[in-house]
Order: structure tokens, then sequence, then C-alpha cells
């Protein structure tokens, strides 16, 4: 009898253990996969700030170029007043745009990072 007790014992305690490496191999891998989602997502924020960078700088050089243009153009006051006005528009305008731009990529970055964490695809 003690022997069949104990046969039922470790049958008993086979399916539990094999339940508890099931549930252990499930966390590994969702921890697993949140470090390679974070990964993946500071390699882009990565890729997305040096795209950004070099956005910026392209249209600050459009924008000076333009200033000097437009300062070799003007010959009275009138004309220095009328290119600090629209230099100062576009200024603005340049502003403007990229404000835009960094909101909707923190939109993305929160949605994300909230995708990740939920477990759901980054796609």
């Amino acid at each position: 009898m003690s022997e069949s007790s104990s046969a039922r014992a470790a049958s008993g305690s086979f399916p539990a253990v094999a339940n508890a490496e099931a549930e252990a191999t499930r966390l590994n891998q969702g921890a697993l996969e949140l470090m390679l989602g974070a990964q993946k997502m500071m390699f882009e924020e990565w890729v997305f700030l040096s795209e950004e960078m070099l956005e910026r700088t392209r249209t600050e050089m459009e924008l000076f170029t333009e200033f000097v243009a437009k300062m070799a153009a003007a010959h009275s006051v009138r004309d220095v007043q009328t290119m600090c006005q629209e230099c100062g528009q576009h200024q603005l305008d340049f502003f403007r745009r990229d404000s835009e731009r960094l909101f909707r990529h923190g939109e993305r970055m929160i949605a994300a990072t909230s995708n990740l964490i939920n477990g759901r695809s980054m796609n």
C-alpha cells in the first residue's frame, strides 16, 4: 500500500512540476519579448533622433541661406524690415511644424510602449 501511495504522490507531483515548468517558461518568454521589444524601441529611437537632427540641420541651413540671400538683396530699411518679417514668419512656421512632428512622435511612443507592456505586437 505504501508503494502505491508513493507512486500516486509521485505521479501527482509530476503534473504540478510540469505545470510549474510551463509557467516559468511562459514567464521567461514574456520577459524575453519585453526586453527585445525595449531594445528594438531604443534602436528605433536612435534612428529617429539621427534622422530628426539631420532634417532639422538641413532646414535650418535652408532658412539661413534664404536669410543671407534676402539680406544681400535688401537695399533699404523697408526691404530689411520686410525681410525680417518674412524670415521671422518662416522661423515660426518651422517651429510649429517641428513641434507638431515631435508631438506625433510622442503619441506613437506612448502607443508603442503601451503595446509593449501589454504584450501586443509593436507593428
